[in-house]
């Protein structure tokens, strides 16, 4: 994953996040250490995210839909293609991976995903003022982040190691506990991906102020949503 990291930065593809505060060497340098953390990150966010029939897949789609809306809106075309043609994989091999599956992308296709949505993410310039417009893809990609922030947070207080620690303690094994069952689960995920899209809409229309009120209203939320399902059932697994 690291070294899918530097291709993108030899390719000139990267935050611009410290840059537009610290023009020079050390933004650039800034820029390229978030580039790697985000790539990694969000890579194996979508790799251990497929963990039940149909939710890596639809929660991608999901994803590349409002990448492609930004894209388009704001006139890159290229950016939006991608994007959409993401999108048409997507719910094109859900087609076959949506409970019962009869296909399973594995952790290749997971990770290519998650890749791909990383990409996206860098590549997209949305219209409006910081800090909006970097706000945007955490939101896009609220889904993925969320559980990963559950599982990590869940796992370490347990003693274990986040990502290579196996288990049925992820966001959906939570809600289908709690009576949705398994496509109950997904399908209220694939949800909860398309009201952090739409508020990803609303949060490009804000000013700076507002929109940073915006999203830590948002945080505050997903950490209280961590705190419940904490206490929702799920597989324990022990520590080696």
């Amino acid at each position: 994953m690291p070294a899918s990291a530097c291709i993108l930065l030899v390719s000139g593809i990267r935050a611009n996040v410290f840059s537009v505060i610290m023009p020079g060497r050390a933004g650039w340098w800034c820029d390229a250490a978030l580039t790697l953390v985000w790539v990694v990150g969000i890579t194996a966010a979508f790799s251990i995210l497929d963990h039940m029939d149909g939710l890596c897949a639809g929660v991608a789609a999901t994803a590349s839909l409002f990448f492609a809306i930004f894209a388009l809106h704001g006139g890159q075309w290229l950016v939006g293609t991608m994007a959409a043609a993401v999108m048409g994989a997507a719910i094109g091999f859900l087609r076959w991976n949506f409970s019962p599956a009869k296909i399973f992308m594995g952790d290749g296709g997971a990770m290519f995903l998650g890749f791909l949505m990383a990409t996206l993410a860098l590549k997209l310039r949305p219209e409006g003022q910081p800090p909006a417009t970097w706000l945007v893809p955490l939101l896009i990609l609220g889904v993925p982040i969320f559980d990963t922030t559950l599982v990590s947070i869940s796992r370490s207080r347990r003693g274990l190691l986040p990502f290579t620690t196996p288990g049925k303690d992820h966001t959906a094994h939570r809600l289908s506990n709690l009576g949705l069952q398994q496509r109950g689960a997904v399908l209220l995920l694939y949800g909860l991906g398309m009201i952090f899209g739409f508020a990803a809409l609303a949060l490009s229309r804000l000013g700076s102020w507002p929109a940073l009120g915006f999203a830590g209203a948002i945080a505050v939320a997903g950490l209280a949503a961590v705190a419940w399902l904490e206490r929702a059932p799920y597989e324990r697994q022990s520590a080696h």
